[in-house]
């Protein structure tokens, strides 16, 4: 363990944890003292890089439920290598329990990110995260705080299988739902499935949000190449894990931070393997916000453009029929970076030390069905593409659309609006066997947005009605202003831009507005006329927040619209934050 300087590494004096440890004065004394207290030997800490294992453990969060071991893992690679372990936990924002969205809480985790490596005395950070917001969110405070940092995706959990059919998290959920619906499933079906699908620990298993960011935070160089690959139960990810910490004691004496790290390079590796996943709706929410904490920017129309030479090459649900075990026994995310050829710029750098282009060279696909090549694409760029941004006078900032997992014959389409007011107004009316809706109506949610959900929920996989169902009817064009799990599929419109709720144009559309689709040529629009929408919106007056206090408040008061990444108007950029005084 260095206590002098060497060329490219810090010397022990300049570690940041020595200003609270090393000082002789009465703060040192008790820093030292209470270290002590907590039974720890002082040969077990000074002199030593401190590194902070953030840790989104929780109970009643599945995809996080292992993560109590593996920061035991991680400790364990750090006391190897010379450090000195600190686990902090952090909120867990685990989809499924949490209400009304995590995404309400993803800004919330990113504050207390940056603000947990702010306020102790940390060198490098190890964060444990995947599912969906905690990614990002554990990120976007890390960015922030610019600390050595690496990043240990809590990983996918193993396959589904029910009745000798492949079933994914999420994606047959909603398919066996739609099942129930019609009989072609009994309730005790239904009851037996809630046992069978998810048969581990880990992240959804299909090409989902979580899968989706931890994919392109592997690519970015962020983790161990391919690591996001791992599942969760596989021993491989405790190896993993005890990687993590080891390699985060040398990044300490290196001092290799993000800035260090990520670029406009970086950034395209990850929008490359986005757009090959077929990946999730939500990155065009996360990476926007992302970029915008290391001064760097990605846009709608950035995504949309690498979207268009792209194809989906991961055979993976809800675009493709296989899952993300498959992925990694295919080869993984490097086998997947290796068949993008040069689309992937190797010059990036990784926290390994080593290129991306380095960290890929040996990369080989053992399931050219799971893992495609660019030729021989699972879904062709002439029949749909991971992202699509569409404008017009309903969604004037944009609105994004999944066409790989959507239905061709409905991306060209006009339709009348039944506009619902929030997911209570809908699930009180879609089932009604009265309702007036045919195939070619047009389902609108509207008042999920950032402030209107709160918090943009996923409501935008709007149930098609039971009557239509059972007629056969699978698909319709669904419109909303909030955002849709990445493991759903349909002709779904989302992140409409700026929301109902801020006065967007979809708060003046009406039940019965003719509402016209054209995905080809990126355009969403109501067919109402220019003063009718003027005048609609002269009398448009916004509802009152029954929020007045809490984060929520505080949330819908600063957060910016989807388009823009939702992050909070007093978090983004770069500017530097004075480091805590000690007196």
């Amino acid at each position: 363990m260095p206590q002098t300087g060497a060329p490219g590494r810090k010397a022990l004096e300049d570690l940041r944890s020595q200003r609270w440890f090393a000082s002789d004065d009465i703060r040192g004394f008790a820093h030292r003292q209470r270290t002590q207290q907590m039974g720890m030997r002082r040969e077990e800490f000074m002199g030593r890089p401190v590194i902070a294992i953030l840790n989104t453990w929780s109970e009643i969060s599945p995809c996080h439920a292992h993560l109590r071991d593996r920061a035991e893992a991680v400790r364990r690679g750090v006391w190897q290598a010379g450090g000195y372990p600190i686990e902090l936990p952090a909120l867990s924002v685990g989809e499924v329990m949490v209400k009304p969205t995590t995404m309400l809480y993803r800004n919330f985790l990113a504050m207390e990110t940056e603000e947990l490596l702010r306020s102790h005395p940390v060198d490098a950070c190890v964060l444990l995260g995947g599912c969906d917001k905690s990614t990002p969110g554990l990120l976007m405070g890390a960015f922030s705080m610019n600390l050595p940092t690496i990043f240990c995706p809590a990983g996918p959990m193993l396959n589904g299988r029910w009745r000798g059919q492949t079933t994914g998290a999420g994606t047959h959920t909603k398919r066996y739902w739609d099942k129930l619906q019609t009989g072609e499933i009994t309730s005790d079906d239904w009851v037996d499935l809630e046992s069978a699908m998810t048969r581990s620990n880990g992240t959804c298993n299909t090409m989902g949000t979580a899968s989706t960011m931890t994919s392109i935070v592997d690519a970015m160089g962020l983790t161990k190449t391919g690591a996001s690959s791992i599942p969760a139960a596989d021993s491989g990810h405790p190896r993993l894990a005890s990687w993590c910490g080891a390699r985060a004691v040398e990044m300490a004496w290196e001092d290799l931070k993000p800035s260090d790290i990520l670029d406009a390079d970086s950034l395209s590796n990850g929008l490359a393997v986005y757009m090959a996943l077929g990946g999730s709706t939500n990155a065009a929410v996360h990476l926007p916000a992302m970029a915008g904490r290391l001064g760097l920017s990605i846009t709608l129309d950035d995504m949309a453009d690498r979207a268009t030479r792209i194809p989906v090459l991961a055979n993976l649900f809800p675009s493709g029929d296989r899952l993300m075990e498959d992925f990694y026994f295919a080869g993984g995310l490097p086998a997947l970076m290796k068949k993008l050829g040069d689309h992937i710029l190797p010059h990036a750098r990784t926290v390994e030390g080593r290129s991306i282009g380095d960290a890929i060279a040996g990369a080989a696909c053992y399931d050219d069905d799971v893992i495609r090549d660019i030729d021989n694409p699972v879904v062709p760029l002439s029949r749909g593409r991971a992202l699509i941004v569409l404008r017009g006078n309903l969604a004037p900032d944009g609105a994004v659309m999944k066409t790989s997992a959507a239905n061709p014959d409905k991306l060209s389409h006009r339709g009348p609006a039944l506009v619902f007011d929030g997911p209570g107004d809908m699930f009180a009316r879609i089932n009604d066997p009265d309702l007036d809706v045919t195939p070619d109506t047009v389902l609108v949610l509207r008042g999920a947005g950032p402030v209107g959900g709160p918090g943009m929920p996923e409501w935008g996989n709007l149930p098609i009605p039971r009557k239509l169902l059972k007629a056969g009817v699978r698909d319709m064009v669904r419109i909303c202003d909030g955002r849709m799990s990445g493991t759903h599929y349909g002709t779904c419109i989302l992140h409409v831009s700026p929301e109902a709720a801020v006065g967007g144009p979809l708060a003046l559309l009406r039940t019965g507005d003719d509402v016209v689709l054209d995905a080809e040529a990126g355009r969403i629009d109501m067919d109402v006329p220019e003063e009718e929408i003027a005048a609609r919106r002269a009398a448009w007056t916004p509802a009152p927040s029954p929020y007045t206090r809490s984060f929520t408040a505080l949330f819908q008061r600063h957060v910016a619209q989807a388009h823009l990444g939702c992050d909070f108007d007093f978090l983004g950029g770069t500017d530097p934050v004075p480091e805590p005084p000690i007196y």
